[in-house]
């Protein structure tokens, strides 16, 4: 959901770097060789879940976006929906809300399902958290290959054909930049809200979380830098478009959203 707040200059294009996203101890956990989801209470409570490089370079998972119903121009909207358009051979391990959407639950950025550009590159300013610059895109290629990039890097990316995304999804702020917090997250900042981001690291892997209690912008940054040790890290949404479906912690959540990313298993 779209917020007010000021925007700043936009970064240069975002590298990946350090270790792998891996974090330690947990309160309640499932895991698989590929993909695991805990719930942690430190520095905060939040939920995580881990996706394994290997899974994205394999066949038994699939990393993907969902908006709209099969044969359908009528967003999902919810994971029950999802889960029920689902084929029977595929099954929903996590799933999240995948970015701002306006008062149709249509996608406020760039955004491309299977190779079909659904929403073009929002570079224009405004206000809202969405435009808080530097924004970025998390996208895939056909490879399995995920990346967060600045979006005015990508934009020239798309251009060279450098970047060929078969899926893309557009929000902002950054949190994490090249192992930076963004430059204008306060460290005493009193705003606090229920959250969502993903980070991505250089080894492949990634971070999906939730904050289960309200956070400060710098609070919910610095636990992917510091804690989850993701050097970039993308800001999904918040308040009450934060959203997070991982069954094997126990979380549902039972909101309306626009685009939802997710993992994607084939059943044996």
């Amino acid at each position: 959901m779209l917020r007010s707040i000021f925007t700043v200059p936009v970064m240069s294009l975002l590298m990946l770097s350090l270790s792998a996203c891996q974090p330690s101890g947990s309160d309640k956990a499932d895991s698989s060789s590929a993909w695991s989801c805990e719930i942690k209470d430190s520095p905060f409570s939040y939920s995580v879940c881990h996706l394994d490089k290997a899974a994205l370079k394999g066949s038994d998972y699939s990393l993907q976006l969902f908006w709209q119903q099969p044969d359908s121009d009528q967003p999902l909207l919810t994971f029950d929906k999802l889960l029920a358009t689902l084929p029977s051979n595929q099954q929903l391990a996590f799933a999240m809300n995948a970015g701002m959407y306006n008062g149709h639950y249509a996608p406020i950025g760039y955004t491309v399902i299977k190779g079909k550009e659904i929403k073009s590159l929002n570079l224009k300013p405004g206000g809202g958290n969405f435009h808080l610059l530097p924004n970025g895109v998390i996208w895939w290629n056909k490879q399995g290959e995920v990346q967060i990039t600045e979006s005015n890097a990508l934009s020239a990316q798309l251009k060279t054909g450098e970047a060929q995304p078969w899926y893309a999804s557009q929000s902002g702020p950054m949190l994490v930049i090249n192992n930076e917090i963004h430059p204008k997250f306060n460290a005493d900042g009193t705003s606090l809200k229920f959250r969502n981001g993903v980070g991505v690291c250089s080894d492949g892997s990634m971070q999906f979380v939730n904050s289960d209690e309200p956070v400060s912008f710098y609070q919910f940054a610095s636990l992917f830098k510091d804690q989850l040790q993701c050097p970039n890290a993308l800001f999904l949404d918040g308040g009450i478009a934060s959203a997070l479906y991982a069954p094997s912690i126990d979380k549902h959540d039972k909101k309306d959203m626009g685009v939802i990313i997710g993992v994607v298993a084939d059943n044996p």
